[in-house]
């Protein structure tokens, strides 16, 4: 390599060490290799050489491009390794220090919300769809096709709320349950060809003139229902068992059924749960006392003729549930009232935070009832 070159590859390689970051790095590569840089110069004389000049210096000048343009990559990987690092060092967190106050710590998620998922998370583990249906029904779907006649007392006004009747027309309702999902979702299955059989259960609003300790006008409930050629009462108390021992967080709970009335099962009974109290604490699961939390059955033929479905091959059973009430249990509330006050002291003593997802693997919740009562 002739002197003028050994010189040049010197001075460019002092430039690219003394770069301290990539624009200075960038304007050393510019001024070396750029169209109009010191070593694109150098390789612009070859064409006024001789060819033996030529074939002399042209391997050196390419050498002396190549490396230097390996020496500018390496030095762009230092840099970018030591910004890397002093970021890394910004950027530390140390562990032992409290949680700082962060906005999204302070929301809570309602307990009744909370349920509704654990509830979900619980039925879909077992096989369970999640289904869905309007608020506002039509008499039909809330009442005739449940098998409830014209002059069942949950008709009349003082148990319903109706709205204004169109002219020439039947007044609509707030549904008084979420059986009226259970029709609808039977019938599009008809519809569709994608059943019987059928496995879902319908949580949602309900709405019934009622106020006191344990009612309100609105509240929520989650009804289930299974149809198949196969299902008898069995099933449903095994599901009922199952799902109340995952709920409560328990690892067994004994359930009984007592003969009832309901115009859309038959036989029906309404649950009852084993449990006792200890102090302020409710415990599921063991002692000598009952709690009504219920009502279940057989589906009555009428209800599943409504919905297009062949009783002679076909029967199911069905379930409904407060899941107010069951908040309530599980989460040591005394009164049901509180839950729909918008009261936001109490909503941060018994909500959730909203990464506090319901899981079966992690837990459905911290906010057992054994904590609750030693908190209190």
């Amino acid at each position: 390599m002739s002197a003028e070159a050994e010189k040049l590859r010197n001075e460019i390689i002092a430039a690219i060490d003394a770069a301290q970051d990539m624009r200075a790095l960038e304007d050393v590569r510019v001024a070396a290799l750029g169209k109009k840089g010191s070593v694109s110069a150098l390789l612009k004389t070859l064409g006024g050489m001789s060819n033996e000049e030529r074939q002399i210096n042209g391997p050196l000048f390419n050498a002396l491009r190549d490396k230097l343009t390996e020496a500018i990559q390496a030095k762009k990987a230092a840099l970018d390794s030591a910004a890397l690092n002093a970021r890394l060092s910004e950027e530390t967190l140390d562990m032992t220090l409290p949680i700082a106050p962060d906005a999204q710590f302070q929301g809570r998620i309602h307990p009744v919300s909370q349920a509704m998922e654990e509830i979900n998370a619980i039925f879909a583990d077992m096989g369970f769809d999640v289904a869905e249906g309007p608020d506002i029904e039509s008499q039909f779907y809330n009442f005739t096709a449940l098998n409830i006649p014209d002059a069942h007392p949950a008709r009349q006004m003082h148990d319903t709320f109706y709205m204004q009747a169109e002219e020439d027309g039947e007044a609509l309702l707030l549904r008084t349950h979420t059986s009226p999902v259970q029709v609808r979702t039977m019938q599009d299955g008809q519809k569709d060809k994608s059943g019987p059989p059928f496995r879902f259960i319908a949580p949602g609003r309900t709405y019934r003139c009622d106020s006191d300790q344990t009612h309100t006008p609105m509240f929520h409930q989650v009804e289930g229902l299974v149809v198949d050629a196969t299902t008898h009462m069995g099933h449903l108390k095994h599901t009922l068992e199952a799902f109340l021992a995952a709920f409560f967080e328990v690892e067994n709970i004994a359930i009984r059924f007592r003969p009832s009335y309901f115009p859309f099962t038959e036989p029906s009974m309404e649950i009852d749960m084993q449990c006792h109290r200890d102090g302020d604490k409710l415990v599921v699961g063991e002692g000598n006392d009952w709690m009504e939390i219920g009502g279940s059955g057989m589906v009555n033929p009428h209800v599943l003729r409504h919905a297009g479905i062949d009783t002679e091959k076909y029967q199911g059973f069905a379930f409904g549930m407060g899941i107010d009430r069951l908040a309530m249990l599980k989460y040591g509330a005394p009164d049901l009232r509180s839950f729909f006050e918008a009261d936001l002291r109490w909503l941060k003593h018994y909500g959730f935070v909203p990464i506090d997802v319901p899981g079966l693997a992690a837990g459905l919740s911290d906010k057992s009832l054994a904590a609750l009562s030693a908190d209190k």
